[in-house]
C-alpha cells in the first residue's frame, strides 16, 4: 500500500461528512453572511467544495501561483446553486480519489510549492501540503459552514456522532442495549 493509498480512508469519511454539510446549503441564503468581514454561505460552500480538487492538484503539478505578476489570478468557479455545488464537490473528490490511489511514494514526498507573484509562500512534501493545507483546511472551512448554519436554523449534520439537531439515544436505551 502506498503513502497515497493509505490516505484514502481518511479521506472518504472526510469527503462523507463534507457532502452531508454541502447537501444543506439554503439556496435562499446563497448570499448571507454573518458579518461585513465574513464571505458569504455561497462562496464559503464554494470554497470547501474545491477544497478536495486542490489535492489532485497538488499532486499532479510542482506548484501554483495563484497571483501571477504577468497573468490572470486563480478564479475559483462561480458556483450558484446548492446542484452546481455538489456536481463541483463530486469532480473534485472523483480527482483526488485517483490522484491518491495512483500516486507513488517518490512523487507524494516531493516538495510542492505555493506562489503569490512569483514570491514564495511555502514549499513542503506534498504529503504535508494535502494533509495540512487541504485536509486540515477542508475541515476548518466546513466547521465555520455549520456555524453560519446554527446562526441560521439549519439543523447542523453529525459528522462524528450525532449533533445536537439530531436524535439522540436517551441514557436509558442506551444502558439496555
Amino acid at each position: 500500500m502506498t503513502i497515497g493509498q493509505s490516505m484514502l480512508g481518511e479521506f472518504e469519511q472526510e469527503m462523507e461528512n463534507t457532502r452531508k454539510v454541502l447537501q444543506r446549503v439554503p439556496e435562499e441564503k446563497w448570499n448571507w453572511k454573518p458579518h461585513d468581514k465574513s464571505g458569504t454561505v455561497g462562496w464559503l460552500a464554494g470554497h470547501v467544495a474545491m477544497l478536495p480538487g486542490w489535492a489532485a492538484m497538488t499532486i499532479k503539478t510542482e506548484q501554483l501561483d495563484y497571483a501571477p505578476v504577468d497573468g490572470p489570478s486563480y478564479q475559483p468557479p462561480k458556483l450558484t446553486n446548492r446542484k452546481e455545488l455538489l456536481a463541483e464537490f463530486e469532480k473534485n473528490v472523483a480527482d483526488t480519489r485517483a490522484a491518491l490511489n495512483s500516486v507513488s511514494d517518490a512523487e507524494i514526498m516531493k516538495g510542492w510549492t505555493l506562489l503569490a507573484g512569483g514570491k514564495t509562500i511555502f514549499t513542503m512534501p506534498r504529503v504535508a501540503c494535502i494533509r495540512g493545507v487541504v485536509f486540515n483546511h477542508l475541515i476548518h472551512h466546513r466547521a465555520q459552514l455549520t456555524v453560519y448554519y446554527r446562526l441560521l436554523d439549519i439543523p447542523v449534520p453529525g459528522l462524528y456522532g450525532p449533533s445536537a439537531d439530531e436524535t439522540q439515544p436517551s441514557s436509558a436505551a442506551s444502558a439496555s442495549n
